[in-house]
């Protein structure tokens, strides 16, 4: 069993940044993808941003521009990152990080590992 912990969670201001951080430990696979989902209160799971082993990245258009992911592999340990710039006050949610270690797409169905969610708070 794959463990994913995500970190970083915070309150802060529009207009502010946060890097929120998703580290799987023993992780063995090649071919992968790894991806974000948010969910605000009230509203379903969404995936905003995806990347898989040859850095083959797609974005939401809400979090275009804004967002940045990125990956490091480190002593067998994979972190996954998220720099949220430019940050808003509808980026509020509880982020989750997931990974399918099977193959290069992501996709809420496709994912076979995930984190329990960390709490991002923007206020205006």
């Amino acid at each position: 069993q794959l463990q994913v912990l995500e970190t970083g969670g915070a309150s802060v201001q529009a207009g502010e940044s946060l890097t929120i951080s998703c580290t799987m430990y023993e992780f063995t696979a090649s071919k992968y993808c790894l991806a974000w989902f948010r969910q605000a209160p009230g509203q379903g799971r969404e995936e905003i941003v995806d990347l898989d082993n040859n850095d083959d990245t797609w974005y939401r258009s809400s979090v275009k521009g804004r967002f940045t992911a990125s990956r490091e592999d480190v002593g067998g340990s994979l972190t996954l990152y998220l720099q949220m710039n430019a940050v808003k006050p509808e980026d509020t949610a509880t982020y989750y990080c997931a990974v399918n270690v099977e193959t290069y797409f992501c996709g809420a169905t496709n994912m076979d590992y995930w984190g329990k969610g960390i709490q991002v708070t923007i206020s205006e």
